[in-house]
């Protein structure tokens, strides 16, 4: 009894320590991320699609769950382990602008769902938009829709999606 009392005792503990020691790292420099954590200890980005795929294959790759990296708060999944150590090696090359929010969303000042199939590189850098719709939106003027979201995102990066 006295041991079932005190493993208890130990979890809630834990669980508090974790929960206080986790809880703010997500307040500042908000990431588009899913709830949950995977086994690197992290938030899932990009809905679990490997991020240097979109420049290696030019095209979106469910990664693999197993293959997984921690950078900056949030986990991201690879299709190959040649993609992994690509991203180990240079992750602000790879890491999707805005934290994962959707891009077009961005330059009104908002934060949209990124969706890993709306997406494109500019400059080197991978953009994730909303939906088709909203892909389209970006694609016309992708430089005028890049430099409201370049002012934008300093305003709006530490702020919940919900403050917007």
């Amino acid at each position: 009894m006295n041991t079932t009392k005190t493993l208890l005792a130990a979890l809630a503990l834990s669980s508090a320590v974790f929960s206080a020691a986790v809880s703010p790292a997500f307040a500042v420099n908000e990431l588009n991320t899913s709830p949950g954590l995977t086994t690197a200890g992290a938030p899932l980005a990009l809905h679990g699609y490997d991020p240097v795929a979109y420049f290696t294959d030019a095209k979106p790759t469910i990664g693999n769950s197993k293959l997984v990296v921690a950078n900056k708060g949030a986990s991201y999944y690879f299709a190959n382990q040649a993609n992994l150590d690509i991203f180990k090696a240079n992750p602000g090359k790879f890491e999707p602008q805005y934290g994962g929010y959707c891009a077009f969303g961005v330059s009104i000042g908002k934060k949209f769902d990124g969706d890993p199939n709306h997406w494109k590189i500019v400059d080197g850098k991978l953009y994730v938009n909303l939906n088709a719709d909203i892909a389209e939106k970006f694609n016309a003027d992708v430089p005028g829709a890049l430099k409201k979201a370049e002012g934008n995102w300093p305003t709006i990066q530490d702020k919940a999606p919900t403050a917007l």
